[in-house]
């Protein structure tokens, strides 16, 4: 009894999950633009869904389980390191929010490398953008389920497989819905997502008696030879976090984060500039509640669970949830970091599949875009529609089934490459983005250069180990990045005599002359 009490407020949650999957892909399927509505929701999303999709998208298991766990180790040190994480997403919104979507709307894009194919004209800059953007995304899928599953098998005493299939295919057939059901069911993730946490809060402060005696047992452990204070107290946990580390999480999940593409892409869903306004509210109050919240209640967990577990810290939270709570109360407590799981998951999914159908279908096979364009579009359009169904939703299977079968088998390079992923989407997409939508004279051979320097330095620095001033691999990344874009800039307009269009230019910079 006490293993089965757990599984019902899961089962409820998954069979939730599934019937608005249902529901959203038969009204997508009836939609007058069935790409449109599958790939952005139709571009009307209100400012609740598009804040709490947001949010769900950037949380994930880590956010749940190793963020807390670290924090659990080093102190208030590491909410320290997380705090960066209150601005994303009213930057990602308030940055570059109303401009994607207004240009969005002017190129009929579906998708960020879209948007990107339409402001470089460049098949080569979409082609890689698009291998690199499905290779870490899948990465980062596989990273997702084995947590997910874990923590579904751990505390429901379900075989490791069997747990990771079941959470796992629940993932990937309300995702086949489309977008729409993506951020549908995002907002119920975070609301989920708060609800563990809040009920995590009760737990520990009760069972570590009250704040007060958190405190004081807090200041009684882990105590710093030098300064004789507990290292859980002190900003950088005794030299585990040097400044330079502490800056460099004010760009890895600060400022670069505008360089996620499955965060971006929700800048191009909503319905109008009152619901981003709203999103930008929500959305802040809400992440900087839940990574912030999260990380104190990580701290906070040292006063309950006092010895490390057996599974090193991402074992903490689990540990509590299992030992510490009632089974129905832990089940519902569990729908938290599922919950994170699944957001993240369905995102990447939806971005993995527009990557292959939207982006490297245009790239490599730019005839059939002009096809889609001409006056016999509308006589073959009935025929086209069935078949681009099948594959799109076909194609999100196809990847979610993949990820799967890596989780099920995981290899040491894929967990690498998990952790490689975040840092390495930022490092290709930060300067494309933001030079390619406010800086008109960037161009095909800067974007490529860029891409060239940030991802060789990143690499060269994480797998090497090289640390500058203590710093992230990010910050040299997107250094090198920049310097990279401005050398290739100058290169392809003195040297390769580069130009944009006419038509580029009034679509991308309306208000500025266009000179050849």
């Amino acid at each position: 009894m006490q293993q089965i009490l757990p599984l019902v407020p899961i089962g409820i949650f998954f069979v939730v999950l599934l019937l608005v999957g249902y529901v959203v892909s038969y009204q997508a399927n009836r939609a007058t633009s069935f790409k449109k509505e599958y790939f952005l929701g139709s571009q009307n999303l209100g400012g609740v869904v598009l804040a709490m999709t947001l949010v769900a998208t950037y949380g994930s298991v880590s956010s749940f389980v190793s963020g807390p766990g670290v924090a659990w180790n080093l102190g208030l040190g590491w909410v320290v390191f997380a705090a960066p994480q209150i601005i994303t997403g009213f930057l990602i919104l308030g940055l570059v929010g109303k401009r994607m979507t207004i240009l969005a709307h002017r190129t009929e894009s579906l998708t960020v490398i879209d948007l990107l194919f339409e402001r470089f004209q460049s098949r080569l800059v979409a082609v890689l953008l698009a291998v690199m953007l499905i290779i870490f995304f899948l990465a980062m899928i596989v990273g997702q389920f084995i947590g997910g599953a874990q923590i579904f098998a751990g505390l429901t005493d379900i075989d490791y497989s069997l747990g990771l299939v079941i959470f796992a295919l629940v993932t990937v057939l309300y995702s086949s819905g489309g977008f729409r059901a993506v951020a549908i069911t995002d907002a119920i993730c975070a609301i989920l997502m708060l609800t563990g946490m809040f009920i995590l809060g009760f737990v520990i402060v009760r069972d570590g008696g009250g704040l007060e005696g958190i405190m004081d047992m807090l200041a009684t452990v882990n105590i710093d030879e030098q300064t004789g204070v507990s290292r859980n107290l002190e900003y950088n946990a005794g030299g585990a976090l040097p400044l330079g580390l502490l800056f460099s999480a004010w760009i890895l999940v600060g400022f670069a984060t505008v360089g996620l593409p499955q965060s971006l892409v929700r800048c191009m869903s909503y319905k109008s500039s009152q619901d981003l306004h709203k999103a930008m509210v929500i959305a802040t109050v809400i992440c900087g509640a839940l990574m912030i919240g999260m990380t104190m209640l990580g701290v906070f967990a040292r006063a309950v669970i006092t010895d490390l577990p057996k599974g090193g810290t991402d074992a903490v939270i689990p540990t509590l949830i299992a030992h510490k709570m009632h089974p129905l109360v832990a089940g519902v407590t569990i729908l938290g970091p599922l919950a994170a799981t699944m957001s993240t998951v369905s995102s990447l999914l939806i971005a993995s599949a527009s990557a292959i159908i939207r982006d490297l279908f245009k790239a490599l096979r730019p005839e059939h875009q002009q096809v889609a364009n001409s006056p016999i579009a509308d006589a073959v359009k009935p025929a086209l529609s069935y078949h681009e169904k099948i594959i799109i939703k076909g194609t999100t299977l196809v990847m979610g089934i993949i990820a799967i079968t890596l989780a099920l088998f995981p290899l040491d390079i894929v967990v690498w490459v998990n952790l490689f992923a975040f840092g390495g989407l930022e490092s290709a997409f930060v300067w494309p983005v933001v030079l390619g939508l406010f800086w008109r004279k960037f161009n095909t051979s800067g974007v490529l250069t860029s891409l060239i320097a940030a991802l060789g330095v990143y690499t060269v620095c994480s797998v090497f180990k090289i640390s500058f001033l203590s710093c992230h691999a990010i910050v040299p990344s997107l250094i090198a990045g920049l310097i990279g874009a401005l050398i290739g800039t100058w290169l392809g307009s003195a040297v390769f005599h580069q130009a944009m269009s006419k038509r580029t230019h009034d679509i991308f910079f309306p208000h500025r002359p266009w000179a050849d």
